[in-house]
């Protein structure tokens, strides 16, 4: 199965459209998967919005599409096909899939990781969303460096962020028995093996700088960008930062977070915690970094639907414009992975639109790189009129 084809020339016209920092009175063209400025058969879209296609750095919902239950797993490929579809329907055109590789094993071992690259290369040809893969990799999983060097090369893995989480590992087995026996269910193994895991990993403790650093000069080379997740303070950051692993994936703490922004660090955190009005775990609130200048993007995290929630929610709130919010969420994403095809409106950029309605919020339409990959609602009716003219006539049927 192949793409459908590129939407015909068109021009998307009466919507407020996000250019240059403000929403405007302007009309958006786009022809041959692109955003150009010709003049082509019209689309009237008065009272939406038309906004830059959503950016997502890293999202772990997919894992749900794969294994609804940590006992009832489903295809891969199923599961990617799922998440496709999520994500477009939510107004994400370009999304990295955040991928386990740990000590722990079970859904984050290099096995699954493997097969899910190996998945995304086979699905990616026929997916509607630029979907690429993340991989978490756990700082102690140091006999595995060879191997994750090994996959990131051959499937072009471009984006690594290395994690440490073996002390909150230990807090949990001692502090709460009952989440660290659901850790285990999940891996599908037993409350004694996970400990000795945990023990087996810590024993490598003195290899892992020298481990990272071995993973920092390679991703250099081959032009990967890469970070570190859960920052738990300054120190930490800025030993991050000093081997070359810039971005700040979800600090936990105002320190770390400003430690980050102070060295010109972008900072990440999950649109989640913007919606709900705090973290789900107990950690700083993404809004109150945000008010500080302290959190340059937002990510879906666990809940893809978020995203958009969240950029409402802090215009709502008072907290930044519309446009400022959309920014978190589309085009400084763009500038943390060097994407300059996309993340805002231009003429020659890709064609990767969100339309939503202006009253209900509803995103009714994505295009991603000009071709249709959700379409509902009143702008549904709007696209499909148009089948009466020449120009749209062989408009394709990607809608949901």
């Amino acid at each position: 199965m192949s793409l459908p084809p590129h939407l015909p020339p068109l021009r998307l016209t009466g919507a407020k459209v996000l250019c240059d920092g403000a929403l405007q009175d302007r009309c958006v063209a786009l022809a041959g998967g692109r955003i150009t400025d010709d003049p082509l058969p019209a689309v009237d879209l008065s009272g939406y919005l038309v906004l830059p296609g959503i950016i997502d750095l890293h999202g772990d919902g997919f894992e749900r599409h794969i294994a609804p239950r940590p006992s009832a797993p489903f295809p891969m490929a199923t599961g990617l096909a799922t998440t496709d579809r999520e994500a477009a329907a939510h107004g994400v055109t370009t999304a990295w899939l955040a991928q386990g590789w740990s000590w722990e094993g079970g859904h984050r071992s290099p096995e699954t990781a493997e097969a899910l690259m190996a998945a995304m290369a086979d699905y990616r040809p026929r997916a509607l969303t630029d979907l690429r893969l993340q991989i978490r990799a756990e700082t102690h999983f140091t006999e595995a460096e060879d191997r994750l060097i090994a996959a990131v090369e051959r499937h072009a893995i471009d984006y690594v962020v290395f994690n440490d989480h073996l002390e909150e590992g230990y807090r949990m087995s001692r502090c709460q028995p009952a989440d660290f026996a659901y850790w285990a269910r999940k891996l599908r193994i037993a409350t004694e093996d996970l400990q000795s895991r945990m023990d087996a990993a810590r024993s490598r403790a003195r290899a892992v700088p020298r481990h990272l650093c071995r993973l920092a000069e390679t991703f250099d080379r081959l032009g990967v960008s890469y970070g570190s997740h859960d920052d738990p303070n300054g120190e930490t950051r800025e030993f991050y930062n000093m081997i070359g692993a810039r971005i700040a994936e979800f600090p936990l703490t105002r320190a770390a977070a400003a430690a980050a922004h102070a060295m010109g660090n972008p900072v990440l955190m999950g649109a989640p915690n913007v919606v709900r009005g705090g973290s789900q775990s107990g950690n700083i609130a993404a809004e109150d970094l945000i008010s500080e200048g302290l959190c340059d993007v937002l990510v879906s995290d666990y809940h893809i639907p978020a995203l958009p929630l969240a950029a409402f929610a802090l215009a709502d709130r008072g907290v930044l414009a519309l446009a400022q919010a959309w920014e978190m969420i589309s085009t400084r994403p763009a500038a943390v992975m060097g994407l300059a095809d996309r993340g805002f409106i231009a003429p020659g950029l890709r064609a990767d639109l969100v339309i939503l309605h202006a009253e209900t919020r509803a995103i009714e339409a994505t295009i991603s790189g000009g071709r249709l990959s959700h379409l509902s609602g009143e702008a549904g009716h709007r696209f499909l009129s148009q089948s009466r003219s020449t120009a749209t006539s062989h408009l394709p049927l990607a809608a949901e």
